[in-house]
């Protein structure tokens, strides 16, 4: 594998640099002076912000992008071998990381690299543990995959030996990284594009796991069932944590706010410890909260720093994020939820949060996700009073017509829901206008663009 000298920066090209993760790596090696071009499929903020910084980009990908004097290409897995730009440059014989290794390299610069994974909640657990090391001082590097205020986007660069980053399962992407604290949020049946089934999954968590060092901390859910395979061979500490009162952490007295903001007492090793506040809403968070106070514990972050970290840390855009409130006085979020596990969550605590009905406009991430968990999703929706579907998004894959919306419409319905496949969004918006009322809320929930019909809603 080729390695990236940090030390003589040089010239780096990003296929697909406008998305939320490729974007921040460009940012790291921008502010390390590295000379930075890429390509994307279109405008956006975030390919405007790159140029702003100095990066070179161009809208569309064609061969004439990738020139012999470029040093080394990064690519996602988005990127398939017959795109133009991907093909040049194996032609050229040019250096490729994809960006998982790429971002190894970058973690393997700092002593206190912390890298976040599960099945779900990575987003919120690393703007956690971000706001936790920024309220103690730490001046850490951040790469989140999502939009935090706190850091005005989704990357800052420090100056000192602390990092954390997400850690994505997908393709086994984060086998690259090589983290001094591991945290593994759960594990659940997911990316089935990929994965043949839970077995895999559970093992290649077992994997990411074992690469732990010796000296280091592996965090982990004691609730769930796979912790013990998970961690069977792992050389480092391992803290447990969860719900269950065996766990290493976890909490107990657990109240919510009318916001549905929780409040819990710490329990470390069976003896009560102080009162967490959170100003991220759900039960789920409770769970995420308390693996990095673990984590914290054991980077030697002072409590009083954990405790005013995690209370000023709201939801990451996209998670459970208030939009406003319409003309006609109907509550807007937005959420990411794309997974059952996800939307169970999210609708829960959508139930501490005052209102009327409750209303969902769904937007299914991917063919394969849908077809795979169709009465999961079926079954999580169904909790909802009104139910509106969206066409599926596709992502990265193409409709070969075996799933659609509609399924998911006609399993919901028969579970006793209130589902309706309104399908583009412009019938949906005026479906909400026309039947939501004053003091409900509607939550836009899915990967995609879904939240857009939210923002529209707010302007009329």
């Amino acid at each position: 594998m080729y390695q990236v000298d940090f030390h003589a920066p040089c010239k780096a090209y990003f296929m697909g640099i406008g998305g939320i993760s490729m974007s921040g790596l460009a940012e790291i090696l921008l502010q390390a002076d590295f000379q930075v071009l890429g390509s994307d499929m279109k405008e956006s903020d975030i390919v405007n912000t790159l140029r702003e910084l100095g990066a070179t980009i161009y809208i569309g990908q064609v061969t004439e992008n990738i020139t012999s004097d470029i040093d080394f290409v990064v690519y996602t897995a988005a990127i398939s071998e017959n795109n133009p730009e991907f093909v040049e440059a194996k032609r050229l014989g040019l250096p490729m990381l994809t960006r998982a290794q790429l971002l190894g390299q970058i973690m393997n610069n700092y002593k206190y690299g912390v890298a976040v994974s599960g099945t779900h909640g990575k987003t919120t657990t690393t703007s956690m543990m971000s706001h936790i090391l920024l309220a103690a001082d730490k001046d850490p590097t951040i790469s989140i995959g999502g939009m935090l205020d706190v850091i005005g986007g989704n990357i800052r660069v420090g100056h000192t030996d602390y990092f954390v980053t997400e850690a994505c399962e997908y393709t086994n992407s984060y086998h690259s990284l090589m983290p001094y604290v591991s945290i593994i949020l759960n594990v659940d049946a997911d990316h089935l594009d990929f994965f043949s089934g839970i077995d895999d999954i559970v093992d290649s968590f077992r994997v990411f796991a074992e690469k732990t060092p010796s000296n280091g901390l592996l965090v982990i859910n004691g609730d769930m069932p796979y912790t013990d395979t998970i961690t069977a061979n792992v050389t480092s500490k391992v803290i447990t944590f969860g719900l269950d009162a065996t766990n290493n952490y976890s909490a107990t007295d657990v109240t919510f706010d009318e916001l549905g903001h929780p409040t819990y007492t710490l329990v470390v090793d069976g003896k009560k410890q102080e009162m967490v506040s959170l100003h991220s809403t759900g039960m789920h968070n409770v769970i995420n909260s308390l693996s990095t106070i673990a984590a914290c514990d054991f980077l030697g972050i002072e409590r009083k720093h954990i405790l005013a970290g995690l209370f000023a840390c709201s939801s990451a855009k996209r998670r459970f994020e208030h939009k406003g409130v319409t003309a006609n006085g109907v509550s807007i979020l937005d959420d990411y939820a794309h997974h059952p596990t996800e939307i169970k969550a999210t609708l829960a605590a959508a139930k501490n949060t005052p209102h009327n009905e409750l209303w969902c406009i769904f937007q299914p991430h991917t063919y394969s996700r849908t077809k795979a968990l169709l009465n999961e999703f079926a079954e999580a929706l169904s909790a909802c009073d009104h139910v509106l579907l969206a066409d599926i998004y596709a992502a990265r894959e193409i409709d070969n017509h075996e799933i659609s919306s509609k399924d998911l419409e006609e399993c919901i319905n028969k579970l006793g829901g209130n589902a309706k496949h309104l399908g583009d969004f412009l019938s949906i918006e005026n479906f909400v206008e026309k039947n939501c009322k004053k003091n409900d809320l509607l939550i836009t929930m899915g990967a995609g663009n879904v939240d857009i019909i939210g923002e529209h809603l707010l302007k009329k």
